[in-house]
């Protein structure tokens, strides 16, 4: 987005500014509100117990670097928020994670038994396997044509195709609202039913890291809380780490434990997800107040 496009919302998406301000504009105050974010900070964050870690990451796309030095930490069984302007870089620390950037330095590592796996230059496929990292798409990444219950197939790709069918059984018997789809061609879903089966598809492999793009995207309201009902149960009752960007800020603040602001490929603020919601200059910026 341009500095000419001007946008009634905050960089985020979300509330009003009461006046109109450029994303330029967000970017700019943005920077002069940033502080020297130290790991130690991080490491406390995240209990001084990080199940994934990023340290000094530079990455980006083809030759253009968009993270610069950026380091993340979070706990096994915690929720990472990432919020910033447009083109701060926040899904691309997601597709980092997951093997879809370019990594010019820097490590991506988990925890696994007291020990730490270094899992840079692992492909998606291996994340997934070796380290439980599933990525949950942004909308429209159900095939409409296929059944509820062949979409959740496709979730279990490294698993043999009777595993798969087990796999499942067992998301159906947690979401009896899509068994009882099961049949069913996803075009018919609900945009809620939708995003529970993009979640679902990405539970078939029981991974132990969600990384979540946008999960209230293209959503009526009344499906917004049942999306993040759904993740905090993952959360709180399964023990799932979660990293999730999300547009409607003060929402994915007001459900996570740890809240990082990215501002042009940086760590500009980091702290408890509470305490950035009633940060003045976050909210100014970020939650329209």
């Amino acid at each position: 987005m341009t500095a000419s496009r001007q946008t009634q919302m905050t960089g985020s998406h979300q509330g009003d500014v009461g006046a109109v301000i450029s994303v330029d504009e967000v970017v700019r105050q943005a920077l002069e509100i940033s502080r020297d974010i130290k790991v130690e900070q991080l490491d406390t964050l995240a209990g001084n117990k990080p199940h994934l870690r990023i340290d000094g990451l530079n990455a980006g796309y083809g030759q253009m670097e968009v993270l610069h030095e950026f380091n993340l930490r979070v706990a096994s069984g915690q929720s990472l928020c990432l919020i910033g302007p447009n083109g701060a870089g926040k899904s691309t620390v997601l597709h980092s994670i997951f093997g879809f950037t370019n990594i010019f330095s820097g490590t991506i590592s988990t925890e696994q038994d007291g020990t730490s796996l270094d899992i840079t230059r692992l492909s998606s496929n291996e994340k997934l396997r070796s380290a439980g990292i599933a990525y949950i798409l942004q909308d429209k990444s159900v095939f409409p044509g296929m059944t509820v219950e062949e979409n959740l197939w496709l979730g279990a790709y490294l698993m043999s195709r009777n595993a798969a069918k087990q796999a499942a059984d067992r998301v159906f018997e947690k979401y009896p609202r899509l068994a009882a789809r099961r049949k069913h061609a996803a075009r018919v879903l609900s945009g809620g039913e939708r995003r529970l089966l993009e979640i679902s598809r990405a539970l078939v492999m029981d991974p132990r890291v969600l990384l979540v793009d946008e999960p209230s995207i293209g959503l009526e309201p009344r499906f917004i809380d049942a999306v993040f009902e759904i993740l905090g149960d993952l959360q709180h009752n399964e023990g799932k780490t979660i990293v999730i960007v999300e547009q409607n800020a003060k929402k994915g603040l007001e459900y996570a434990d740890i809240g990082y602001v990215l501002v042009s490929g940086k760590l500009a603020l980091a702290g408890r997800a509470k305490d950035l919601l009633t940060d003045p200059d976050v909210g100014r910026l970020f939650l329209g107040g």
